[in-house]
């Protein structure tokens, strides 16, 4: 079938958060990257970003994101080069505004994965080229959008789906999964304790697109309004990269762990629920940091049970191979041809 294509409004912009799309924008990329998946479960991989160099820049430690980015370049028929922290000046011997302007000079696009929101800002202000946020302080669009492509596979649609976040929802993940939700009409819940609840300007930026997509949202302390009807339930760590607050947080956010029983709280157990978490999840002891966990509170699972995560439910490894296939379409939309398809 003959694909018909239409002038890409994405072309040489930066995604630094959700608010930098409009929310046909955001649906757009999340059909994008579900029409990239199925063509590369049948082994069509377009070099839509031939001879592109791309710098895959990192101050964090990464397992999804790098792997993600690398392969998805690559499926591209781009060269992503990698620089971590270590490797060149960034912050030690020069600015970044200097750095900025150097890559830009020298790659077609810049990806950053690391601490300041601001840090990606100004990658995009002084580099010239399109600069993809892999994860900052404060928002993560490079996983909402496999989120949201990982809930419509499933579902189909976005209509009259519940999605609750339970845990520590003032990070990162949970502000854009808010306000990625309520750009396309996802009905969201965010269940947590009263100071570790969403900001007051995300909440109000994610009612005023939930008045155009028409979605519901929900921050509230109580497990069981929270939870009813919900067909997605998703968490995130207690505490995030480059914390260290593991006796206040799982004092505070125990009762929000994600397990049977809050599975059961849904109402849906037997119909049209699945589970998401973005991973690494500390649902067992085979890590470190979970032996660490385990001799000082005595506890063999945290965020999320064992149980659920390995449960019919779960979904989370087609969210982590999402994140290659939602960054591809964020990748080829506005690094690749003034043209794109019509999905």
């Amino acid at each position: 079938m003959t694909k018909t294509f239409f002038s890409n409004q994405f072309h040489g912009r930066s995604l630094l958060a959700e608010s930098d799309l409009t929310p046909a924008e955001l649906n757009y990329l999340v059909d994008y990257g579900l029409h990239l998946k199925a063509e590369a479960q049948q082994n069509i991989h377009t070099p839509l970003l031939a001879g592109k160099n791309i710098a895959l820049l990192f101050e964090k430690g990464s397992t999804r994101t790098r792997s993600a980015f690398t392969t998805a370049a690559f499926e591209l028929g781009a060269n992503p080069v990698f620089l971590g922290k270590d490797d060149i000046h960034l912050f030690y011997k020069e600015s970044l505004e200097d750095t900025a302007k150097v890559l830009g000079r020298m790659y077609d696009a810049i990806e950053y994965r690391g601490f300041k929101q601001e840090t990606v800002e100004d990658l995009a202000k002084y580099s010239g080229v399109p600069v993809w946020n892999g994860l900052t302080d404060d928002w993560h669009p490079t996983q909402t959008i496999p989120d949201l492509m990982t809930i419509k596979e499933n579902f189909g649609t976005f209509e009259g789906i519940k999605l609750t976040y339970l845990g520590d929802a003032r990070n990162n993940v949970a502000h854009s999964l808010l306000v990625g939700a309520a750009m396309v009409g996802l009905n969201v819940a965010m269940v947590a304790p009263e100071d570790l609840q969403p900001a007051f300007g995300v909440v109000e930026l994610a009612q005023q697109y939930a008045e155009e997509s028409g979605a519901k949202i929900e921050v509230t302390e109580d497990l069981a309004e929270g939870l009813a009807k919900a067909n997605v339930v998703t968490t995130d760590v207690w505490v995030s990269m480059g914390e260290d607050k593991w006796a206040e947080r799982i004092k505070a956010l125990l009762p929000y762990q994600l397990n049977q029983a809050a599975l059961e709280k849904t109402g849906n157990i037997d119909g049209k629920l699945i589970v998401l978490h973005c991973l690494p999840a500390f649902h067992d002891l085979e890590t470190k940091v979970g032996q660490k966990i385990y001799a000082e509170f005595g506890l063999k699972e945290l965020e999320i049970t064992d149980e659920v995560f390995r449960s019919k439910y779960g979904r989370q490894f087609d969210e982590a191979e999402n994140r290659k296939h939602g960054i591809k379409a964020i990748m080829a939309a506005t690094l690749g041809s003034q043209f794109i398809p019509k999905i």
